[in-house]
């Protein structure tokens, strides 16, 4: 299996060290609801309150002849009033259409008298039912007759009958339409006004027209945020100390300018995934007393060109009012990447905002005191007019801490954690080699829920051992493997573990073990004894051949090979081609590096141009110097798994019973290991072999 590298990305966009930033004001969702409920309870109450019987003229007179109305209020041709008895109504309604039935049926021909009777008989019951049903309601609405003299008459009949008249001229039906068509052209402005200001604050993160070209950078707030220094930044001592330049020079200018001295116009902090970069741009914030603004960078990238150059002006502007200030652009090469690489030409959006950027740095005047903070993992992919000086002064690497940084971590991430009499952060730092920031944090939190797990009261050791295998090598799986595929997995993992304790220069083994682990079935786990930076020819030599032995190990057990060599083969390739690609270890190909460019790949680059600057002769000799080198490697296996055949036989049977061997028992089982000056791995990083 290839090495494993146990890094993990660090915590990205912190809200807390944003600043506080009013949200869009927005017609809540319950209010509109309540509305909505409102206006059908009002519905249905109109619709199920009694409503008014609608009298013909001729029964409103009969009515008011038989002193059964009490008042009336007539509103141009129409009248509404109230009956005294709505039973007097019913009862008159009934004896009408009795009599009308009756002369239609005197009048109808003797063959049509029992139609006509079936007829008019139900049409009475009708009319009768429908006076009955809406009888209880004693309201009553008229269509008043238009004639000449009519008002005089109906006064004359109404004050006969002592019936309350009410005169209201006004036109209620048309105030009602005016009403109802005024709020809904209103309403309709409204909703129109509310989706499009629900739309752009989805598309432009913002309010108002301005709102689109607005920055949408965030001010670190220290009264209300959690104030970070760089007390809370373990380690990265020399980062630390270009960083506290910056600080001071932002206090006091005139110290630095006594002696001509200029701060730099911008910092890119350039490093692996998790070594702090943001914790540190946030302990610069909390610890200049000055303005501090925080950006991501695909947060220029807008749908509309132009918007991106248009929030680059309007950050820098804002920064310039406020200065002394500080710009921080986290992941810069989202919007900073190399112009003209790819085929899209040099008038998209980003190569725009990438304009803009560097025309706001270089208008910076040296009476200005806003800096720039920059941060990256991809160095490589970034626009050189970017780098130059005069853009980013400085380039700081913050990389991977060192054992005392390391240790310092633990200290650090551990404050909040109760700790057992036993936990020793030293020799922690020791056996996490090539652990970023971001991992030991990781670690940490692992062993606290292991812990947690098992109820107890403080984090143990054996809580941070097993927090860190599970880093390093995976949590364990629950496959079942048959009998035939454990034996195979510990002859595989015993030859890698055999190799590695007796060949020159090879790295210490801390745990092997046959149960399934991360993506692998058997894991051996290799760390080493110390930081490393280089590596030496033997020591790669070494190293092929402890990812081979597994192969060979197999191959002298069972006469086959298997397929769980595959990640063994990919990982020995890659380095033997790199030996002979990249560092010129072929005495036959001698000090000449061949190897592919391997920039940019996304970029569009490897369609327009060729990369490959050697011949086809060339590229075969490197193809035999890379079969050459892994065949001597494999052979160097076997051959010490041969002479050591019993120990191999020994581990086998020990990981086949137990399944995991730690260091200690290894001892027991197999002596000191071969003792070496330096012990090493490949970038200093601990790796597992499966």
């Amino acid at each position: 299996m290839p090495a494993t590298d146990p890094t993990s990305s660090p915590p990205r966009g912190d809200s807390n060290a944003a600043g506080d930033k009013s949200p869009t004001k927005r017609v809540p969702a319950n209010w509109t609801l309540l509305v909505l409920f409102g206006l059908l309870a009002m519905a249905l109450a109109s619709h199920f309150m009694p409503q008014p019987v609608e009298l013909d003229y001729s029964t409103f007179h009969n009515q008011v002849t038989s002193d059964n109305v009490k008042s009336v209020v007539i509103t141009g041709t129409a009248a509404q009033g109230e009956l005294y008895d709505p039973a007097k109504l019913v009862a008159y309604l009934e004896e009408r259409n009795a009599k009308i039935a009756a002369r239609e049926a005197a009048v109808a021909k003797p063959a049509d008298k029992a139609k006509s009777a079936d007829k008019a008989e139900p049409k009475a019951e009708v009319k009768a039912a429908e006076k009955t049903e809406a009888g209880p309601a004693s309201k009553f609405i008229v269509q008043l007759p238009v004639s000449q003299n009519f008002d005089v008459t109906l006064d004359s009949l109404l004050k006969e009958h002592n019936v309350a008249v009410t005169y209201d001229n006004t036109d209620y039906s048309a105030l009602i339409w005016n009403a109802i068509l005024i709020a809904a052209m209103f309403g309709s402005i409204f909703f129109l006004w509310w989706m499009m200001s629900r739309s752009r604050d989805q598309m432009f993160g913002g309010g108002g027209i301005g709102g689109i070209i607005k920055s949408p950078a965030r001010q670190y707030n220290k009264e209300s945020d959690h104030k970070i220094t760089f007390d809370d930044v373990a380690g990265l001592k020399n980062v630390k100390r270009d960083l506290k330049e910056i600080v001071e020079y932002l206090r006091d200018p005139a110290k630095f300018q006594r002696l001509g001295a200029q701060a730099p116009k911008g910092v890119l902090l350039v490093g692996p995934p998790g070594t702090g970069k943001t914790l540190l741009a946030k302990a610069v914030a909390g610890e200049a007393g000055v303005p501090f603004y925080s950006i991501n960078g695909s947060e220029f990238i807008q749908l509309f060109v132009g918007v991106g150059a248009s929030r680059v002006r309007d950050l820098f502007r804002t920064a310039k009012k406020s200065a002394p200030a500080i710009l921080f652009i986290d992941e810069i090469d989202a919007i900073g990447r190399q112009r003209g690489a790819g085929l899209g030409g040099g008038h998209d959006e980003r190569e725009q905002t990438l304009n803009q950027i560097l025309s706001e740095m270089d208008g910076f005047t040296p009476s200005e005191t806003v800096i720039v903070i920059a941060a990256t993992n991809r160095p490589d992919v970034l626009d050189p007019a970017l780098l130059r000086p005069g853009r980013f002064d400085r380039h700081v690497t913050v990389d991977r801490p060192t054992i005392e940084g390391r240790k310092q971590l633990f200290e650090v991430h551990s404050r909040k954690t109760p700790l057992s009499e036993n936990v020793d952060f030293d020799k922690l730092a020791r056996a996490t080699v090539g652990m970023t920031g971001a991992d030991i944090k990781n670690l940490v939190n692992e062993a606290a829920l292991w812990a947690t797990r098992h109820d107890r009261g403080v984090v143990t050791m054996d809580d941070f051992e097993y927090a860190r295998d599970k880093v390093l090598m995976g949590d364990r799986r629950e496959d079942v493997l048959t009998e035939h595929e454990k034996r195979v997995t510990a002859y595989h993992e015993a030859g890698h573990t055999l190799v590695a304790w007796r060949i020159p220069c090879g790295t210490k083994v801390h745990k092997v073990t046959i149960m399934p682990r991360g993506r692998a079935l058997g894991v051996t786990q290799l760390v080493p004894e110390e930081d490393r930076h280089n590596m030496g020819q033997h020591e790669m030599h070494a190293r092929l051949a402890m990812l081979l032995a597994g192969r060979a190990a197999e191959k002298i057990a069972f006469e086959e090979l298997s397929a769980g060599a595959e990640s063994d083969l990919k990982e020995a390739t890659k380095l033997a081609r790199r030996m002979v690609t990249h560092w010129g270890m072929s005495e036959r190909l001698g000090p000449v590096a061949y190897h592919t460019s391997e920039d940019h790949p996304f970029l569009g680059r490897e369609i327009v141009q060729e990369h490959r600057t050697f011949s086809e002769h060339t590229a075969q000799m490197i193809d035999d110097e890379v079969s050459k080198l892994l065949h001597s490697a494999a052979d160097r296996a076997k051959r010490l798994l041969l002479e050591y055949r019993s120990q191999l036989e020994a581990i086998t049977q020990a990981l086949l019973t137990h399944e995991e061997l730690d260091e200690s028992e290894l001892i027991a089982i197999l002596g000191p290991p071969v003792a070496t000056s330096e012990r090493a791995i490949l970038n200093g990083v601990p790796s597992s072999i499966s």
